[in-house]
């Protein structure tokens, strides 16, 4: 049988070049990860919005 391993969000949120694109993963609060993937474009574009939250 398999050790069964906690699932955690627990660690800073990561954003790492795979390919052509980039990966984003969010810990969430309930446990676990959010994974976005997304373009060079599409990256620039949250840096902006993020940018302009105070």
């Amino acid at each position: 049988m398999a050790a069964m391993k906690p699932r955690t969000g627990d660690g800073p949120m990561e954003v790492t070049k795979e390919g052509r694109g980039y990966v984003m993963r969010v810990p969430l609060e309930g446990g676990g990860r959010l994974v976005v993937e997304m373009s060079q474009e599409e990256a620039n574009a949250l840096l902006v919005e993020l940018k302009t939250i105070e």
